[in-house]
């Protein structure tokens, strides 16, 4: 077991009509210029953003809206962001959508605040010390940024997709609604589901010491996500799986799965970023294109790991060796993955890359990770490349 700080600062407002709480949040704070930050046109068509900004404006404070959102999350659209609010005064930021809303809001706050390039802080030039506060309306449950401390960014000019970690970046309040969440179709609502259980997994099988209590919670969440995906695929209106997967977000990336172990491996995390960074693919669907593979590459590496998820999470009877019972749970957890109409494979997500293609991921993921990474097992460049032409199928 090692040490840890546990920190949770965010105020959360979970449930039906808790976005009605929006004007008593705003008006706490004091705010007198907010950035209404959103994604693509369905939030404005929906009458979400109108009712946002009703609810902002009675709290007294005037508004500034900047949509355009998209998966993978552009510095460009962050740079217009920073100028508008140094042009308009905002004093607060209220991301209204997903985890690629909120991080870009996260990155517009500490833009403003810090000044400078904003870039700076994804690719570790500058550690950020101060940010606008951010308030979130979530609408998506998948990547739990509403109450952790990263955010990731593309850079679309040069194709490099990054991460930043900072406690500054925590969102001040979320607002989950379920119901918010009920519109959202089948693939993303898939891709979600994959990236929450993989916020938990990333911990889980790592190689470092683990805490009893925070295992079992982290069985207890992966288990509850399987479930509820499987109720929510039936029926996306489904209300009670709809707010399982809100809340399994939301925990699964708030630190509290981290508690006790050593930080998580995070390889597959990465090694996505560079699937998607290049093809512009949907984040949930890069993560489980390379699990397998990467999972096949490191679990003699991890085997009491592997071999604890495979009985306790996947269901694997226990009947032969660990190693046997790894490789069931390896192979339970892709037929998941396809139940739920997600890939498998890099090919499976529509590209085909080549082998110069993936030389440059390889290469381009051992730059950003400081050319190693991982717990299970400390990759470098030569493993990413033999993970990507194993995935490449």
């Amino acid at each position: 077991m090692h040490d840890f700080i546990y920190r949770a600062p965010t105020e959360v407002h979970f449930g039906k009509n808790s976005d009605g709480e929006i004007t008593n949040l705003i008006a706490a704070r004091g705010c007198k210029r907010v950035l209404v930050h959103y994604g693509m046109q369905s939030a404005v068509e929906s009458g979400l953003i109108k009712r946002v900004i009703w609810a902002v404006e009675r709290a007294g404070a005037k508004t500034a809206e900047l949509g355009g959102v998209r998966p993978n999350p552009r510095l460009s659209l962050v740079r217009q962001g920073i100028e508008l609010c140094r042009r308009e005064g905002v004093d607060f930021i209220l991301a209204v959508g997903g985890g690629s809303v909120i991080d870009s809001a996260k990155a517009i706050g500490m833009g403003v605040a810090e000044g400078g390039d904003v870039w700076d802080f994804y690719c570790n030039k500058r550690t950020p010390e101060k940010s606008l506060p951010v308030g979130v309306v979530l609408t998506v449950a998948a990547a739990g940024s509403e109450m952790s401390k990263s955010s990731v960014i593309t850079n679309d000019e040069i194709c490099v997709k990054c991460g930043r970690n900072a406690e500054i970046s925590r969102p001040v309040f979320a607002i989950l609604n379920p119901e918010l969440t009920v519109s959202v179709p089948k693939y993303p609502t898939a891709c979600g589901c994959a990236d929450i259980l993989m916020h938990t997994l990333e911990r889980y099988i790592a190689g470092g010491g683990s805490l009893k209590l925070t295992d079992s919670l982290a069985e207890a969440l992966m288990t509850s996500v399987i479930a509820s995906s499987k109720a929510v695929m039936k029926n996306l209106g489904d209300y009670d799986a709809r707010a399982n997967l809100m809340w399994a977000g939301s925990l699964s990336h708030n630190g509290l799965m981290s508690c006790g172990g050593d930080g998580g491996d995070w390889c597959t995390h990465s090694l996505g970023h560079e699937i998607s960074a290049l093809y512009d693919v949907a984040h949930g669907a890069s993560l489980t294109a390379v699990w397998g593979s990467w999972a096949r590459y490191v679990y003699k590496n991890c085997l009491n790991r592997f071999h604890k998820f495979a009985v306790q999470v996947m269901g694997v009877r226990p009947n032969g060796t660990r190693e046997e019972l790894a490789l069931k749970g390896i192979e339970a957890c892709e037929e998941w993955f396809e139940s739920l109409g997600l890939p498998v494979s890099i090919k499976q997500l529509g590209v085909n890359p080549t082998e110069e293609d993936l030389s440059l991921m390889a290469r381009k993921w051992a730059r950003n990770n400081g050319g190693q990474k991982g717990s299970c097992k400390p990759l470098k460049e030569e493993d990413a490349l033999k993970i990507y032409r194993a995935a490449n199928r």
